[in-house]
């Protein structure tokens, strides 16, 4: 695939450590510069593209479109990344993410017959928290849009619109709502591999430590830990 590529990583103050390991890995993997930005609210709200009203309840930021708590101050913010692009293939990924493979690999599989492609879980938690004790929502698609590849140039992606992104509730947009199915193109597990959820047998390029980080208390020992470790030192050293 050629033109032009984009990466974006969701940012939270919380999970400072995770941006780190996430962007540090990408930049040691891949080959072909490719610039890898963060998502950041604050910087959105600044530039009028983000705002949606939000609040605090019981010391988590709740979504007052959604009527429901929000994970991290990207969890509908992610959805910009077209706009924020421009144009070409643009990548959004989660912070708690640990990357493996250049990714310059994964942009190769992009499929320009189709505006998004992600991994197809069939994720359903049975667990009511995670993370610092946020709450696990469950929704149609859950982890489908943690890592997105989009094709910001897709006539489809024209429903994207910031109007959009800012007025309907965030289970609509996690379930691409501007999109009909076949405009959703698949990929591999191995780009976003769940620890403790997908198959162990998979050699992961992409980990997503979708329940929590190797530095949150109750996850320092899961899978791929010791890695995520060593790259939080390799970034600060």
């Amino acid at each position: 695939m050629t033109g032009r590529q984009s990466i974006w990583i969701g940012f939270d103050p919380r999970e400072a450590d995770a941006f780190a390991v996430a962007r540090n890995s990408i930049r040691r993997h891949i080959i072909s510069p490719v610039p890898a930005r963060g998502v950041v609210l604050a910087d959105l709200r600044q530039r009028g593209l983000y705002t949606r009203p939000t609040s605090r309840k019981d010391g988590r930021l709740w979504d007052e479109i959604s009527e429901a708590p929000m994970a991290t101050e990207f969890a509908c913010s992610r959805f910009l990344v077209p706009h924020l692009a421009g144009s070409g293939w643009a990548l959004f990924m989660d912070c708690d993410m640990l990357v493996r493979r250049d990714l310059q690999k994964l942009f190769k599989v992009a499929d320009p017959t189709k505006a998004v492609m992600v991994v197809k879980h069939n994720h359903r938690p049975l667990e009511a928290t995670k993370m610092d004790g946020q709450a696990q929502l469950r929704y149609a698609r859950k982890n489908w849009s943690s890592v997105m590849l989009f094709n910001c140039d897709h006539p489809a992606n024209k429903g994207l619109t910031i109007e959009l992104v800012n007025k309907v509730p965030g289970r609509d947009l996690h379930r691409f709502c501007w999109l009909e199915d076949e405009h959703i193109g698949e990929l591999s597990t191995e780009w976003n591999w769940l620890v403790g959820h997908s198959d162990p047998a998979v050699d992961p390029s992409i980990v997503h430590f979708t329940d929590g980080t190797p530095a949150m208390p109750g996850y320092e020992n899961c899978a791929y830990a010791d890695e995520w470790r060593s790259e939080l030192i390799k970034w600060a050293t």
